[in-house]
């Protein structure tokens, strides 16, 4: 299965609740940490949903 690195380069703060609990699930902590995950659709989803705030590189 393919790999993405997905890095955290906005902020959370004045965000909604589920968006900063989707990039906690999503394993980002402090902006511009990297997290290398599987490309799996529910990982997909998670980064639709917050796509302003990650950057998405494929490995």
């Amino acid at each position: 299965m393919a790999k993405i690195r997905v890095t955290l380069v906005k902020s959370t703060i004045g965000q909604v609740a589920s968006v900063k609990g989707t990039v906690a699930a999503l394993g980002l902590k402090k902006i511009r940490s990297s997290k290398e995950l599987e490309d799996t659709p529910a990982i997909q989803g998670m980064i639709t949903k917050v796509k302003h705030l990650v950057k998405v590189e494929n490995i």
